[in-house]
């Protein structure tokens, strides 16, 4: 069990939108012969084709609208590999994704450098303690110094970066790269487009200085210059969250994937003792447990179920298994499992700790929950984020309020969108509500094509909520532009206009309960 639990590397890759998250993505399955062609690189056309963004949204607009689990192996390794959308607007999907990994790979842009929404996601990387490895992209255009952008990442960070390559070629000039370790030369060749592995050929120093002249000299000097500043890997300092190895590459190309491929076999965590809301480790040999990380349904217009996410934490799962539901004490059948690759599926019959097993028709397994064999156990639940913006829903055929129901009942249970109900509106109207106003557009998508329930919305003026208490109700309820409404987990939210008006109904009734909703 240990040693299948160390042949495990689950990761997440995150960055701000636009950084090419979906396209290292299918670079790394293209390396590790998962596919046979990377579709994301040829543009929004090339969508199509790409495993991690599965959704009609996602290929329409060029970006990663829901996270996507991929499994392949390399050199002997099981890598449970994790896209996350980069949009602001999808927050909370990432989150949930970074609850169920061990590490990081941080996507920067050459010439962008560290962006507002790759900081958030850091911070939430910090708190959690999860080790990042840092990759900056797209070197085969005109960015920044590679030097720049190590102070920038230290800066900002507080990582000390440890470059474990160096650019041979300035951005938009990228030729290969210095291996730090072996001072080799790693020379790569541009083919198909990126659609295919780009050749690679290795040099020694000697060699790679008559190929390469001055290029290669300036990179040999640069390099030396992190070594005066002990910019060298130390895996405990890694780890520990204190510094960040850095590669250079291409995603777009297939320049540096392989080199990712095999840091990762070499450094990144393996699955490792989770800990249970009592913070006691759950030991990876104990007996099965896990936990739901995301819910997700409308993957396959031709089988209307809905699959359970669960990261495996501890023991073998085995598919038949029947498991304990810690949260209701019932037990689970667990008779449909599946490995996820994209929104493509077969049949697994066993998984072991790091990997991410598809429950089919999980209907009564939300976001959070715990399953386990044998001992009880009960993972930290995962937060819901506070939500800024408001829009009431409606159907817009009443024949179809049915189809209508089951779509929000849905989505809901997902977490796509945050479902606030009153006695006032019914049921025929609730209010959703979205950390960013994109959600609103992915509900409503889905709730047409999907569901077949057309819908209209409409904003509300409200911006800021607060968690209350059922005694508040009655004091609040008499504020203008205030409104008390009960989300689906039982949670009473108390919904304002703007700050001004929040700290109005605080000064005039001190003893009210108006709790911030806070990510921990």
């Amino acid at each position: 069990m240990r040693g299948q639990a160390k042949r495990r590397r689950t990761f997440a890759v995150i960055s701000h939108p636009d950084s090419g998250k979906s396209t290292l993505t299918e670079a790394l399955a293209l390396h590790a012969r998962a596919i046979g062609t990377a579709g994301a690189t040829h543009g929004k056309a090339g969508r199509r084709s790409t495993v991690s963004d599965w959704m009609s949204m996602e290929q329409e607009r060029g970006i990663s609208i829901t996270s996507a689990a991929l499994q392949f192996e390399y050199d002997d390794v099981v890598f449970n590999l994790l896209d996350t959308p980069g949009h602001a607007d999808f927050s909370e999907d990432t989150y949930r994704v970074l609850s169920a990994v061990d590490s990081a790979v941080m996507l920067v842009d050459a010439a962008k450098g560290l962006e507002v929404q790759t900081m958030k996601l850091f911070e939430v990387c910090k708190h959690r303690g999860i080790p990042i490895v840092t990759v900056i992209n797209k070197w085969d255009r005109a960015g920044h110094e590679p030097l720049a952008l190590m102070d920038e990442i230290h800066e900002r960070t507080g990582m000390l970066p440890t470059p474990l390559t160096w650019p041979v070629g300035q951005s938009g000039d990228f030729r290969g790269v210095l291996d730090r370790l072996t001072g080799e030369y790693t020379k790569y060749t541009r083919d198909s487009g990126g659609a295919s592995i780009a050749a690679e050929e290795t040099f020694a120093p000697d060699a790679a200085e008559r190929l390469e002249g001055e290029t290669w000299t300036t990179a040999v000097d640069e390099a030396e210059l992190l070594e005066l500043e002990q910019q060298d890997h130390d895996q405990q300092a890694y780890l520990a969250g204190r510094t960040t190895p850095v590669l250079f590459a291409s995603a777009v190309l297939n320049f540096g994937v392989h080199k990712l491929l095999d840091t990762l076999v070499a450094i990144a965590p393996a699955a490792e003792p989770r800990p249970d809301v009592n913070d006691e480790p759950r030991v990876v040999d104990a007996p099965f447990a896990g936990f739901v990380f995301k819910v997700q349904a409308g993957m396959d217009s031709n089988h209307r179920d809905r699959l359970a996410y669960v990261r495996v934490c501890s023991g073998v799962f085995e598919r038949g298994m029947v498991v304990t539901h810690a949260n209701t004490g019932k037990p689970f059948a667990t008779k449909y499992a599946q490995q996820v690759f994209g929104r493509d599926r077969e049949a697994v019959d066993e998984a072991f700790p790091g990997d991410v097993v598809g429950l089919v028709n999980a209907s009564a397994l939300g976001v959070g929950d715990s399953l386990y064999l044998d001992r009880k156990v009960v993972f930290p639940g995962i937060p819901t984020f506070s939500p800024e913006h408001f829009m009431v829903i409606r159907a817009k055929d009443s024949s179809k309020y049915k189809q209508f129901r089951k779509g929000i009942q849905q989505l809901d249970h997902e977490g796509v969108i945050q479902v606030l109900r009153s006695d006032l509106r019914g049921d025929q109207a609730p209010v959703l509500g979205a950390v960013g106003p994109m959600q609103f557009e992915v509900a409503e998508d889905r709730m047409v094509n999907e569901f077949n329930a057309p819908c209209e919305l409409e904003r509300l003026n409200f911006s800021i909520a607060r968690r209350t208490e059922p005694a508040s109700v009655p004091t609040l309820s008499r504020e203008r532009n205030v409104e008390v409404l009960s989300r689906s987990d039982g949670e009473l939210l108390a919904l304002f206009s703007d700050r001004w008006r929040l700290q109005g109904v605080e000064r005039a009734h001190p003893d009210v309960v108006l709790e911030p909703l806070v990510v921990s």
